[in-house]
């Protein structure tokens, strides 16, 4: 198959060995970390690019064959994939609330960790680490040296209190290894991420499986929903995390 992917550059490294290993065809375009934070603007980057793809304009794309399909890889990401769609081709996306569980492997095995730990887990891979500022002493010595130079070291020593306060619902650095993946220095880096911080380290070992099928085109009911042209993406408020959403207006 022909496939396109539209991916957050969390994911590069897990995708593109994978990608590289495939039998299809996978043309892929990654978009910067950070727009979960802002759902409604990365819902209208995401449509915009599966526009262009849809009308030939895209210019990432290779255009030398038709694609069989767009294959999405977030989740439902803060609700910023919900109501995307195509006119022209069908959409394939998992069923998960977040990359963490295409780096685990299933949304199940997600549901399972987030609950056994009271959902206060920051989760911590080698693409989070090189894309964003992690919860650290580097992170806040930054914040800190920002807010010094804007409004003097009496008002940072407030503000940085502030900012911090929500980091108390966390308890626990959590760092997804790939074997293929192993990386000693971001284990590491993870660990001392946890004593700056006051949580606790943990360790999972992650699983391809589910970013494998993806790729190869196995997209069964139970872990991908498959959404024919001019039909949306859907949250299903329930274990199914997404559905096949209504027709789109033409």
């Amino acid at each position: 198959m022909n496939l396109k992917l539209i991916a957050c550059k969390v994911l590069q490294r897990e995708l593109s060995l994978l990608s590289a290993e495939c039998p299809n065809f996978i043309d892929i375009t990654y978009i910067r970390q950070g727009f979960h934070d802002e759902p409604d603007k990365f819902r209208k980057i995401l449509q915009d690019e599966i526009d262009k793809i849809d009308c030939g304009s895209d210019i990432h794309s290779c255009n030398s064959k038709p694609f069989d399909a767009i294959v999405i890889g977030y989740g439902l990401c803060s609700n910023g994939t919900a109501g995307i769609s195509s006119k022209r081709h069908t959409i394939v996306i998992p069923k998960a609330h977040d990359c963490i569980t295409l780096i685990l492997g299933s949304k199940e095995r997600y549901r399972e960790y987030f609950d056994a730990h009271s959902g206060g887990i920051y989760w911590y891979t080698p693409g989070w680490i090189e894309n964003t500022l992690m919860p650290s002493k580097e992170r806040y010595d930054n914040i800190y040296r920002e807010y010094t130079e804007k409004y003097g070291e009496e008002n940072a020593d407030y503000l940085i209190q502030t900012e911090q306060d929500w980091m108390t619902k966390y308890s626990y650095c959590t760092y997804v290894n790939w074997k293929e993946l192993q990386s000693q220095e971001c284990i590491d880096y993870t660990k001392e991420c946890a004593h700056f911080m006051k949580w606790n380290y943990d360790y999972l070992e992650g699983d391809s499986s589910l970013l494998h099928n993806m790729l190869n085109g196995k997209w069964d009911e139970k872990d991908f929903i498959v959404v024919p042209p001019g039909f949306c993406v859907e949250p299903s408020y329930d274990n199914e995390v997404l559905k096949v959403g209504k027709a789109i207006a033409q």
